[in-house]
């Protein structure tokens, strides 16, 4: 039996006990239905060797080779991960298109009693819905955008404000990056494959009828795209922004970057790919503070000669409509829950759906 899914929220809320992707351990870590488990009936090498036969010798032959595999793997994994199921375990099984490896592994827990079930269309089937929900249809939801100059602690703000109950989007959380020059997080990107399937589940879980606020971003994250649905609605959405005195964004963004500002070759070699747009003369500078330690004076020369000039330039050509400016002197910890206090009071001003429609 295979279950057939309409939308990416009634996959999502499935209702199964377990969903099992049997493709290679590549193909998971590239992407996968949120909350899968990895059981591979083929792995890498397997699923290399059985493609080659296929193409270089016979189907048939690679068809023998690949059952024989799969049903050796699915044993072994019904010895080991699976062990200590009852027979009440519902499992989702799922593959690259719903095919021979979920079949056939779908096939053999059932004859052992459990209730499993594969995804038809399997994980192509998943990606549609994704396609689908992220590049062609529009978003519901009510996106606010939080803007600012860079070390405005909007990333922060987002925390804070869903410590309050107010409904937040992190694209730069998602996408492993804080969304700048200096943003990497020390780790890998999600594949953008990957990026897109945490979108999809942040968005699904959030109320269309209530605000979510996002920051402010372009339309790239590190090396992640932002979908153009998700991109049309930040673009659209109205902003609050939010404004320190540059001193206290130094500080602050000395706080926030304390990783990257530790990691002096890497800083200086992020730095120095900026040397086309801002000249050798200021990059030199910003090296001159690095060997003197001035961390505070790196980032305040930052964002007066790169990233403020940036900002400007930006928000000109976008020409965003700003319902309010939060003024704070001290992004210190009572300067923030301050201006968050503030936002929210803005956001609870929005008029309701209802509203809108009359």
């Amino acid at each position: 039996m295979s279950q057939s899914y309409q939308s990416l929220s009634a996959l999502l809320n499935h209702g199964f006990d377990t969903v099992i992707d049997v493709r290679s351990p590549a193909e998971f870590a590239e992407d996968h239905v949120p909350g899968a488990i990895n059981l591979p009936v083929l792995n890498n090498e397997e699923r290399a060797e059985v493609g080659t036969i296929y193409v270089r010798q016979s189907p048939f032959l690679a068809r023998k080779l690949g059952a024989a595999l799969v049903f050796r793997n699915a044993a072994t994994h019904i010895e080991t991960a699976l062990r200590d199921h009852d027979g009440g375990w519902r499992p989702l099984v799922y593959c690259w298109r719903g095919g021979q490896r979920s079949g056939s592994f779908t096939w053999m827990l059932g004859q052992i009693g459990w209730r499993a079930d594969v995804i038809d269309g399997g994980y192509r089937a998943y990606r549609r819905l994704v396609n689908t929900a992220l590049y062609k249809a529009v978003l519901p939801h009510r996106l606010v955008a939080l803007d600012g100059y860079t070390g405005t602690a909007k990333t922060e703000f987002l925390h804070i404000l869903r410590a309050r109950g107010v409904q937040m989007l992190d694209l730069e959380g998602l996408a492993g990056h804080r969304g700048s020059l200096l943003g990497g997080l020390g780790q890998s990107q999600p594949s953008q494959k990957a990026f897109e399937t945490k979108l999809a589940v942040a968005l699904d879980a959030l109320d269309p009828a209530r605000p979510v606020v996002v920051e402010a971003e372009s339309s790239k994250i590190g090396a992640r795209i932002i979908p153009p649905s998700l991109w049309d609605a930040m673009k659209r959405a109205p902003r609050i922004r939010v404004d320190a005195p540059l001193d206290a964004r130094a500080e602050y963004l000395a706080r926030a970057y304390d990783d990257v500002l530790s990691d002096t070759p890497r800083l200086q070699f992020l730095l120095d790919k900026l040397r086309a747009f801002r000249g050798n003369a200021v990059v030199d500078g910003w090296l001159d503070r690095i060997a003197a330690g001035d961390r505070i004076g790196l980032t305040r020369a930052l964002m007066q000669q790169h990233y403020d000039p940036s900002y400007d330039k930006s928000a000109r050509i976008v020409g965003a409509d700003v319902l309010a400016t939060v003024k704070g002197q001290s992004l210190d910890r009572d300067g923030l829950q301050a201006m968050a206090s503030r936002i929210e009071a803005i956001l609870d001003g929005l008029p309701q759906p209802a509203d809108r429609d009359s």
